[in-house]
């Protein structure tokens, strides 16, 4: 695919990022785009592999070489259509998957992929730019109801789906807008918020119906959408964030991390913050407990508020600057990565753990730590102390919150505490009712939650239709 000898004549480039001092004065998206050019000779590289392996990276099983040919040869209507075969919203994926997909890349053998991502992004924001994104409604309507409890990559995926297919489709989100953590919990640096927008006003053009500020569980039961509608799916978070009991935890201060990023997102977007307590960085010293993109997503958002220190730490030991390609390639490597937030001016410590807060006044001042073995086991006088005025837990999640819809419903859940259902029909315990995304699966990717809310969507299209022309 792409030219034969592309890959020998043409050096990878990606997206550069913005100074980081001219970005850390704004909330907006700061990557900036190769040209038109530029895109095609890296859709060039692009090898004529016998396996592809970037399909089997992609959990979306994007059709990377094909697309890549397209832009090559400058068909990028035809490109937008094949990215669009796979990806209900690739413009999502373009900026805050992490590329799977590159690391599988026979290029990245020698630490040089395609940069399929990059491809991608350009692919689907040139589409968005030309009109050639438009409502694409059911011909004709099948007459049956589907209820979509959540409105995150995977409840959108699965109601367009549906909505395709020719089912009344009604999304019911217990925030002010559609989007779920894409719009809560995603900084606006990393995505715009006018990019869900154009989606769900797509979908509204398909015949989807959302329904905001409906907390099903709280506002309205469950059991009543199980009663009215033809079938339910579960597509909520995995929203219960791990917690770190040690002395000095009910300080002041010491807060999740999602307890912090939503109040910034909502405050880009003029939304009510919906608290009396602003947690906010401005003229502190802060912590980030937790090495993953929440953990990152804290620092950049603390940066951009004004803070005076930010410091990470993280239990895991420091992983390799390199991977042993030999033994880690086609599959995703463990090695030293370093984000944008990171690079803005953030000190990192690694196999560190937090032994206790200490406060003054009820609110919190300082971090006893402990540098840790590869057993997490203390190591004698490694004790150290951080300053802090403000640490934020971004530790993962360990489950959905159980309390509410699910304990209502009555839906088995597996070890994890998440939602029991399997990958094929994605169906629940409880009749008509299914799950899918991190619901079912635990906390993870965009792109995950977008493949199974599509493959959620043949499953169920199938249980009412008898038969499905929707792809897995």
């Amino acid at each position: 695919m792409g030219k034969v000898t592309g890959f020998l004549e043409i050096d990878r480039r990606d997206r550069r990022y913005a100074p980081a001092s001219d970005r850390i004065r704004h909330f907006k998206e700061f990557v900036i785009p190769l040209s038109e050019e530029t895109t095609k000779d890296q859709a060039a590289r692009c090898m004529n592999c016998g396996i592809p392996y970037c399909h089997n990276g992609c959990p979306v099983n994007n059709q990377i070489p094909d697309w890549n040919d397209l832009v090559y040869h400058g068909d990028w209507q035809e490109a937008s259509r094949n990215l669009h075969s796979t990806n209900n919203f690739p413009e999502f994926t373009g900026r805050i998957c992490p590329a799977p997909c590159e690391a599988s890349c026979t290029l990245n053998l020698n630490d040089a992929p395609v940069t399929i991502k990059s491809i991608e992004c350009a692919i689907v924001d040139r589409a968005w730019q030309e009109g050639w994104i438009v409502p694409e409604p059911a011909k004709t309507m099948t007459g049956k109801r589907v209820a979509v409890i959540g409105s995150g990559p995977a409840g959108l995926a699965c109601a367009q789906q549906l909505a395709r297919a020719g089912h009344d489709v009604h999304v019911f989100e217990k925030n002010g807008k559609p989007g779920g953590l894409l719009r809560y919990g995603i900084p606006d640096f990393k995505m715009e918020k006018h990019l869900i927008d154009h989606r769900v006003a797509q979908m509204e053009g398909e015949g989807v119906t959302f329904h905001c500020n409906v907390h099903i569980g709280v506002d309205k039961t469950v059991q009543d959408l199980v009663a009215t509608f033809d079938a339910v799916v579960l597509a909520g978070g995995s929203e219960k964030p791990r917690d770190l009991p040690v002395p000095g935890r009910e300080l002041a201060g010491v807060h999740f991390a999602m307890d912090f990023l939503p109040q910034q997102n909502r405050r880009v977007s003029y939304e009510p913050v919906k608290s009396n307590k602003p947690i906010l960085a401005n003229g502190k010293h802060v912590v980030v407990i937790g090495g993953g993109d929440t953990g990152s997503d804290c620092i950049g958002t603390s940066i951009r508020q004004g803070a005076l220190s930010v410091t990470q730490i993280e239990i895991m030991p420091q992983p390799p600057e390199k991977e042993n390609k030999l033994l880690t390639w086609p599959n995703w490597p463990m090695k030293m990565r370093t984000s944008s937030s990171q690079e803005e001016g953030a000190e990192r410590d690694f196999a560190v753990n937090t032994v206790s807060f200490e406060g003054e006044d009820g609110a919190v001042k300082m971090l006893n730590c402990v540098h840790v073995d590869g057993q997490f086991k203390p190591i004698p006088g490694t004790e150290f102390q951080l300053k802090a005025e403000l640490v934020l837990l971004a530790m993962g999640f360990v489950a959905p919150v159980a309390e509410g819809m699910l304990s209502e419903l009555g839906a088995k859940l597996d070890a994890r505490g998440n939602v029991a259902a399997d990958t094929q029909v994605y169906k629940t315990t409880v009749d008509k009712v299914f799950a899918c995304g991190d619901m079912r699966r635990g906390q993870s990717l965009v792109v995950w939650a977008i493949r199974e809310g599509r493959q959620a969507a043949h499953s169920i299209d199938k249980q009412l239709m008898g038969t499905t022309v929707l792809p897995r």
